[in-house]
């Protein structure tokens, strides 16, 4: 299957190369779409897979008619995205149609049809705020076939001990053939 993982700025996005080694292993195509803050916590050259990037969305000094449109050509390409780590940034974007970067411009493009995994890392407060439910609702209500990898409590990067950590990447990995029951 080809899978693209998006991953967002979240502390968790450390594990980034350790979730395409996982996807890998398990058969997928992999290419990973990254927000510019995602970058902070791991590198480009660690994934061992093409990392996309703003920057590769519009390329030259101008448009050239035919010229490649990353957040379509990568939309055809994929079987399934899978967000992990989704930060509570990018989620109220996609929640709210917001298309200011590469990931989210393909999010905006996604096919309803095409399967949808997202798992959410963010603080406590931020998880537990009653937004995170609505903007969840509201993409449950457009993507025919999404599903939320829940995060688990345990001590997060700020201190705080909580229900808001990305959950384990196999639970993650797993969740590609229960959608696809």
């Amino acid at each position: 299957m080809k899978v693209i993982l998006g991953v967002t700025g979240s502390v968790a996005s450390k594990l980034t190369s350790r979730i395409v080694e996982a996807l890998k292993i398990a058969g997928h195509e992999v290419q990973v779409v990254a927000t510019e803050s995602a970058m902070y916590f791991f590198k480009e050259t660690d994934v061992g897979v093409k990392v996309w990037r703003d920057k590769d969305e519009w390329t030259g000094d101008i448009y050239k008619k035919d010229q490649d449109i990353p957040h379509i050509s990568l939309r055809g390409w994929a079987d399934i995205i899978i967000m992990a780590p989704l930060s509570a940034n990018t989620l109220a974007k996609l929640a709210n149609g917001m298309c200011d970067n590469l990931l989210t411009s393909l999010m905006r493009a996604w096919d309803f049809e095409k399967p949808v995994i997202l798992a959410p890392a963010m603080n406590t407060h931020m998880w537990e705020h009653p937004i995170t439910a609505e903007h969840l609702n509201k993409l449950r209500g457009w993507y025919n076939k999404l599903l939320v990898v829940e995060p688990v409590s345990k001590k997060l990067a700020c201190g705080d001990i909580g229900k808001g950590a990305m959950a384990d990447i196999r639970d993650t990995i797993n969740a590609i053939s229960l959608i696809l029951a």
